[in-house]
């Protein structure tokens, strides 16, 4: 197959635990070529089809110098078996309408993994209160009046943005509810935005498990990430430890309930976190922790990830 992934710069790649890489190195032990190109590369111009300016790459299996590329070139995108979406959030505007490019070129007949619609339609925090089953309290509002009484029912709450990552703009206010009414400010910007407000889980010591799901099926073990010293947040970019753990019946129960539903919605590939009973987040944009549950079990995410890629572009043909 022909694979273009649409990512962030390769000189960027930290490449001992990226999960583009391990896609990429999967793809190409199995004979599929690889071009790469950013979101800004794509191009759209009346009665043409939506191409890009991509480079073709091959990996080298050097740690240093890990992949050698060839001249930028234009390439409509309905050239590529598969395009893989795997640019990192946030999700602002401009992703926002690469998306569009993207069902412009599936239009085409381009093949797009995850789906762009699928994309927009599941904002990764927001997209949990879809299964209020599988949930805690959780409230979404510009309020801050809302915010306090949700805080004076549930005492230990956690205050996030909707188009935060990697820990990003998270608050815990116990119930002293000192810095409440500025930290909503910081949040809500006075009422201008929309913020997510949680019941504090403190299961978040055993680590918020990313539970992925490839082709509709789980993968059997999740990386719990761990939070480090007086940090609440378990986040790999926030400084957590991942550790690698077979999943829990209750994961299983989450994951098997959520997993036909996704992938039905054209998620390939999803990223499901886990605090304690309850989930967290849907993450779809760029879901990671390929390479560290492999590293730690065994398990090559990074192969079935592949088997779910050319089953779905074989079932397209």
């Amino acid at each position: 197959m022909k694979l273009l992934f649409i990512a962030d710069p390769l000189e960027s790649f930290k490449i001992y635990k990226d999960t583009t890489f391990a896609m990429m190195r999967e793809a190409q032990r199995r004979g599929h070529t690889l071009a790469v190109c950013l979101p800004q590369d794509l191009v759209w111009q009346r009665g043409s089809q939506v191409t890009a300016r991509v480079r073709d790459i091959a990996l080298t299996g050097d740690s240093t110098h890990w992949f050698q590329a060839q001249p930028l070139r234009s390439a409509v995108l309905t050239a590529f078996d598969a395009v893989l979406m795997r640019k990192d959030p946030p999700f602002d505007s401009e992703y926002f309408y690469a998306t569009h490019l993207l069902e412009q070129a599936e239009r085409e007949g381009a093949c797009v993994f995850n789906k762009p619609r699928a994309l927009r339609d599941h904002p990764e925090k927001l997209a949990i209160m879809e299964f209020p089953q599988f949930i805690g309290p959780t409230l979404v509002t510009r309020d801050s009046q809302d915010i306090q009484r949700f805080h004076a029912e549930h005492q230990d709450i956690i205050l996030k943005p909707l188009d935060g990552m990697g820990g990003m703009g998270i608050f815990r206010v116990g119930p002293d509810g000192l810095n409440l009414g500025s930290i909503t400010e910081t949040l809500n910007r006075h009422g201008a935005q929309s913020v997510m407000v949680q019941k504090f889980l403190p299961e978040i010591t055993e680590g918020d498990k990313r539970v992925l799901i490839i082709g509709g099926r789980p993968v059997p073990f999740c990386l719990a990430r761990i939070p480090q010293g007086s940090e609440v947040r378990g986040n790999l970019a926030a400084g957590g430890k991942g550790v690698a753990r077979p999943l829990s019946a209750r994961d299983w129960e989450i994951a098997e309930a959520l997993a036909p539903v996704l992938h039905s919605r054209g998620l390939l590939l999803a990223g499901v976190d886990v605090i304690g009973e309850c989930v967290t987040e849907i993450n779809v944009t760029s879901p990671t922790c390929f390479q560290e549950i492999f590293d730690q079990t065994g398990c090559d995410v990074a192969y079935l990830f592949v088997d779910a890629l050319e089953a779905a572009v074989a079932a397209r043909a």
